[in-house]
């Protein structure tokens, strides 16, 4: 017990020296801090017994408690995926809502063990912050939501328009690039949340709501008569949204990186939620080892996980596609079609390296 509590004793000091230094010095101290003294992040968790996620404050389909205080979404989803990979229980995730503003600082100083936050995968933010992207679990591209009754057809028509956007994104600077492109004029408007920038458009405060379309699909679900608007079609920039970790710990990166393979792997292959127990039976020697039930190959030891690491993932949370209709698909109030996240064998970018 002693020794339970020095262990303790000395994360809370190392914790309050990381956050100290990322707040004393900005980026430059947290990309330090990130590449130099975190690597460890597997045994802290196995050690805590729960995984702490950063997500959204509210965007339905992706990140946002349903009625019963549960956090539900595909963000939410490849939370619990790794918590079923690590620690053999999806359930075992602490959530913890993040702004746009909030989310790499509290990566950087350790206030989480991952973020997966629909954001985007930038040079930027892969090379300066001390972060990495583990991959894509969302291909998406900035947007434009209007009015029906402004009649609208182009994103070259907005011209002199006021623009609503969330603070703290890539959003902001593709506004400016596009509108510049086009030689138009716009008039600013950036609040703190994605929910404020809806209601800001919602009450009339400006003509327009920018941002992934992902999240236009989902406000729009908020909004007092999601009818009277539409997305106009251009798509003027690319979003790979992913789950990001801190730089500096190579075991963690391929731990949430692999995870999210295994279940693209899954759909490909067409191991389920539901049928993942069979898949151990199976003839295919690639399916057995993506369920571990291949003795000759065990992936998970060269993560230093149990061997029925993907299988947990794919049976607790199901494989790529289950995610996706799950949160975002055609039977749910996003209606959104597959298109650019279909697999790559039909179409779309959905694509993994394989287990072996």
């Amino acid at each position: 017990m002693e020794e339970f509590k020095q262990y303790n004793e000395f994360h809370r000091e190392n914790f309050k020296m990381k956050r100290t230094l990322t707040i004393a010095t900005g980026v430059a101290a947290a990309a330090m801090v990130a590449s130099s003294a975190y690597a460890g992040t597997l045994q802290d968790v196995q050690a805590r017994g729960m995984l702490s996620c950063g997500v959204s404050t509210g965007l339905p389909g992706f990140s946002e408690l349903d009625a019963s205080g549960n956090m539900m979404g595909i963000d939410a989803d490849v939370c619990r995926a790794v918590a079923a990979a690590v620690l053999g229980d999806a359930s075992k995730v602490s959530f913890k809502p993040l702004t746009a503003k909030e989310r790499f600082t509290a990566l950087q100083s350790g206030e989480i063990d991952m973020l997966s936050r629909n954001t985007t995968w930038t040079h930027t933010r892969d090379t300066s912050l001390g972060l990495n992207f583990a991959g894509v679990n969302y291909y998406d591209g900035q947007g434009f939501m209007v009015k029906k009754a402004l009649g609208l057809k182009s994103a070259k028509e907005l011209g002199g328009a006021t623009v609503c956007l969330q603070a703290g994104t890539t959003t902001e600077l593709n506004v400016s690039d596009y509108f510049a492109e086009h030689g138009m004029k716009y008039t600013l408007v950036a609040v703190e949340t994605s929910a404020a920038s809806r209601s800001a458009f919602d009450s009339g405060r400006c003509d327009v709501l920018t941002s992934d379309q992902s999240q236009l699909y989902s406000l729009r679900t908020k909004m007092d008569d999601p009818n009277s608007v539409v997305v106009l079609p251009e798509i003027i920039s690319k979003e790979p949204l992913g789950p990001v970790v801190r730089q500096g710990d190579d075991q963690w990166f391929n731990i949430v990186r692999w995870t999210l393979y295994a279940q693209v792997n899954a759909e490909e292959m067409g191991v389920t939620s539901a049928n993942a127990d069979a898949s151990k039976n199976s003839k295919n020697p690639g399916v057995k080892r993506l369920v571990g039930a291949d003795p000759k190959n065990d992936t998970g030891a060269k993560l230093g996980l149990s061997a029925d690491w993907s299988y947990n993932a794919i049976k607790q949370v199901g494989n790529y596609g289950e995610m996706f209709e799950r949160n975002v698909g055609l039977k749910t109030p996003l209606a959104i079609a597959r298109g650019q996240n279909a697999l790559w064998t039909k179409g779309g970018l959905q694509y993994a390296p394989p287990i072996r």
